[in-house]
């Protein structure tokens, strides 16, 4: 393992937390009754989730009956946008989201305007920001849902969340936010930045891949995807997966302690990076003049092309082109295109 690379593509996936990890182990084979059963097998079970819920409540400022377990951030995305307008059809058929969205929620938004459903996909800046007297202009009497993400995957860049909630419910419209990337390296307040419906995935967190969070006011209502047993309060059917449940849970417990230490070690980082690439002039870090997340740097190269920059130096470092999601589809990404960046054959994604 030493003579890896060094992995700097967090915004992909990150390694289990060692603690994480250790308090996952009993759930797999000791603790390993269905949560949904009645005996004490399933009540151990069913204790450690609610403990999970707990913890994952108490990151993002949210009530444990607000917290719905899933497969992970594409599953909530799913559930978020179809179920929400499905369940409120009478109220109208428009949406609103973003160029630069999540390719989850832009496939979600196309697939619904298959059914007949009004989009509005919004432009940005060459900052990748959207503007607020546009998304404001773009509401009208049939808007159902607004959809904009927390930070940009690809681009770190942070979007005025809790000023786009604002008018969201002024309009009463409802909110549906993307916070993958935010949660774990930002503060994230689903209260202060007046959000309705939030997602995020254990696997970007240090916690376990395949489990997912869908945060949802008490008061809205949403359609299923799923069927079946009835858990999650019914809507999200199927076995309770108790390992990564507990792994998310003590992953979320470890930032809500940490989250300060966190920050403060991932921008100590980020600034050596910035300071080796400008310094040694291999290339210059975007967006330095808007907020950013701590973990994300978008670097344009000076001279080689981000593929072969990073061939070039594999040997060295793990980093991207673009978004993770993309890598097996050789075309250029799509936030790029929407900022309408010249250089994007030379810009790479560093993740910490």
């Amino acid at each position: 393992m030493s003579n890896l690379p060094k992995y700097l593509d967090t915004a992909a996936t990150t390694p289990v937390d060692k603690r994480v990890l250790d308090v996952m182990y009993p759930y797999f084979s000791e603790i390993f009754g269905n949560a949904s059963s009645n005996h004490i097998y399933g009540k151990q079970a069913k204790n450690a989730i609610e403990v999970a819920r707990e913890r994952v409540a108490k990151l993002i400022n949210a009530e444990n009956k607000e917290i719905i377990f899933t497969s992970g951030a594409t599953e909530s995305i799913n559930l978020a946008i179809k179920g929400y307008v499905e369940a409120n059809i009478d109220r109208g058929n428009h949406i609103i989201t973003v160029k630069t969205e999540h390719k989850a929620v832009l496939a979600t938004c196309e697939y619904l305007e298959a059914k007949g459903f009004e989009v509005t996909y919004l432009d940005v800046d060459e900052n990748g920001l959207i503007s607020l007297d546009e998304l404001t202009s773009a509401i009208k009497n049939t808007t159902l849902l607004i959809a904009v993400m927390y930070v940009n995957n690809e681009i770190g860049v942070i979007q005025p969340i809790a000023q786009i909630g604002k008018i969201a419910r002024k309009h009463s419209v409802c909110f549906f936010c993307d916070a993958t990337q935010a949660v774990g390296k930002i503060k994230v307040d689903v209260e202060k930045d007046h959000i309705d419906i939030l997602c995020f995935s254990g696997h970007k967190l240090n916690g376990p891949k395949g489990i997912g969070v869908l945060y949802k006011k008490t008061n809205l209502e949403l359609t299923p995807l799923f069927h079946g047993g009835g858990q999650e309060n019914g809507l999200r059917s199927g076995t309770y997966n108790t390992p990564l449940i507990v792994g998310l849970g003590k992953a979320c417990e470890i930032i809500t302690q940490e989250i300060d230490e966190i920050v403060s070690s991932l921008l100590e980082k980020r600034n050596e990076i910035e300071i080796h690439y400008e310094k040694n002039n291999i290339g210059f870090v975007n967006f330095k003049n808007v907020p950013r997340a701590p973990h994300i740097l978008s670097i344009t190269l000076n001279e080689l092309n981000a593929e072969d920059y990073l061939i070039f130096n594999s040997k060295d470092i793990s980093a991207s082109t673009s978004s993770a999601c993309n890598s097996s589809i050789m075309v250029h990404s799509h936030v790029l295109q929407a900022i309408n960046n010249k250089k994007i054959e030379k810009i790479i994604r560093i993740s910490l």
